[in-house]
């Protein structure tokens, strides 16, 4: 199943309270998107923070893979999750035929 998880900044860190874990943080990314779990990620255009695409089978395996980012053990950043299921609207062009 496809998740968007979008990168929440926790108010009151300093970008160099994020430097000593960029590394590892990038590390850790490279192996869920060598995996296949993330399947795209982005940095969002208006501020900081990140989009990932993960394949995943639900919301706490979602959970689960972001809680292994160092950025969060540290307690630095969090995710909003939203659980996307295919879009079924093509189908109202053949109707009736």
């Amino acid at each position: 199943m496809r998740m968007i998880a979008l990168e929440k900044e926790i108010s009151g860190f300093s970008a160099e309270e994020f430097r000593p874990h960029l590394k590892a943080e990038a590390a850790r990314v490279w192996q869920l998107y060598q995996a296949g779990t993330i399947r795209e990620i982005y940095f969002r255009a208006d501020v900081s923070e990140a989009v990932l695409i993960l394949e995943v089978a639900d919301v706490n395996e979602a959970n689960a893979v972001l809680a292994t980012l160092p950025l969060v053990k540290a307690g630095l950043i969090t995710f909003d999750i939203i659980p996307l299921r295919p879009y079924t609207g093509f189908a109202r062009l053949f109707e009736g035929e």
